[in-house]
């Protein structure tokens, strides 16, 4: 048996306070608060997930945001970058956005693709690329409209205690296919049209510190429950050791650390952010798993308070 993921379902990461958070990535950015719930582990912490208008795989980034806690360092073993994919002829809309809200950011050049690279108010490191492919995001909020909106995700550069290892498990157990080498990248491609292109750094960098401001997690897509157990098994059988499933109630997750020490997920597509609120009133109101509902008012008092916002 061989398998191919479509690429990438959710990227997650630690930042800290939670209306810094929402006002970059809503107020800034433009993109959609598709979720507000906690962390499953940790119901004293938020868990928010931000995305285009549907909140479809592939344009899902979540946070942990703990307000205080210590900064982490990005390195080996993480998720170095967050790549996002914009419209074609949009780029100059972004620089001029950044300016206006006061974000440094530097240009860049892989692969015969020019990057707008820039981190968010609690060093994570992000960057954009102008793609044809992936459809229109059609969310519009505090001037982002869909001609310049964010898509998805463009893909991720991975930073490697073993690139190497981390290459030979991209391609030959996720399916991705290798495109080249071009200095110190490798560069992998799913089919999908947005989360689909993977950038391995060659060479280690010296290891990341787990914090604010760095990557927790990536999530790579399986179809369904079915697709997902024969995801557990197969990556078991190439000598990896594979959690037990998880309900995270909008996707069920295994999670397995690969021999470049990054953690890995495998999400199912399934059911989604529209299962227990509707699609019009997505990320409004605070969404309990149903141990925790009992506990509602207390969790909601030991929750910072924040709203979605117009920022200038």
């Amino acid at each position: 048996m061989t398998k191919k993921t479509m690429g990438i379902h959710h990227i997650t990461a630690i930042v800290g306070h939670p209306q810094e958070n929402v006002d970059f990535y809503a107020g800034a950015l433009g993109l959609r608060l598709v979720k507000k719930t906690v962390n499953f582990d940790d119901p004293g912490t938020y868990h928010l997930y931000f995305g285009n208008e549907g909140g479809k795989p592939g344009s899902i980034i979540t946070f942990f945001p703990w307000a205080g806690a210590r900064q982490g360092s990005i390195g080996d073993g993480q998720v170095g970058v967050t790549t996002y994919s914009v419209p074609k002829g949009s780029m100059k809309f972004w620089e001029q956005r950044l300016e206006a809200f006061k974000v440094p950011f530097a240009k860049s050049d892989r692969f015969g693709e020019q990057y707008l690279e820039f981190d968010d108010p609690h060093g994570l490191h992000l960057e954009m690329v102008e793609r044809e492919e992936g459809e229109a995001n059609t969310w519009t909020f505090n001037g982002v409209t869909p001609e310049t909106a964010i898509k998805g995700f463009g893909g991720a550069i991975l930073l490697s205690t073993q690139p190497d290892r981390t290459a030979e498990l991209l391609e030959n157990v996720m399916g991705l296919e290798r495109i080249g080498k071009e200095g110190d990248y490798i560069r992998f491609r799913s089919e999908a049209d947005l989360g689909n292109v993977i950038d391995i750094k060659a060479t280690p960098t010296g290891r990341g510190q787990m914090g604010v401001g760095t990557v927790h997690h990536i999530a790579w897509r399986a179809a369904d429950d079915e697709d997902q157990l024969e995801w557990q098994k197969y990556v078991g059988e190439h000598g990896y050791g594979v959690t037990p499933v998880k309900d995270r109630n909008y996707f069920n997750a295994v999670y397995f650390r690969e021999h470049g020490e990054i953690l890995f997920e495998i999400a199912t597509d399934s059911p989604g952010f529209a299962h227990d609120e509707s699609h019009e009133t997505m990320g409004q109101k605070l969404m309990l798993p149903s141990q925790y509902e009992q506990a509602r008012e207390r969790i909601e008092r030991a929750l910072i308070p924040f709203e979605v916002r117009e920022i200038d």
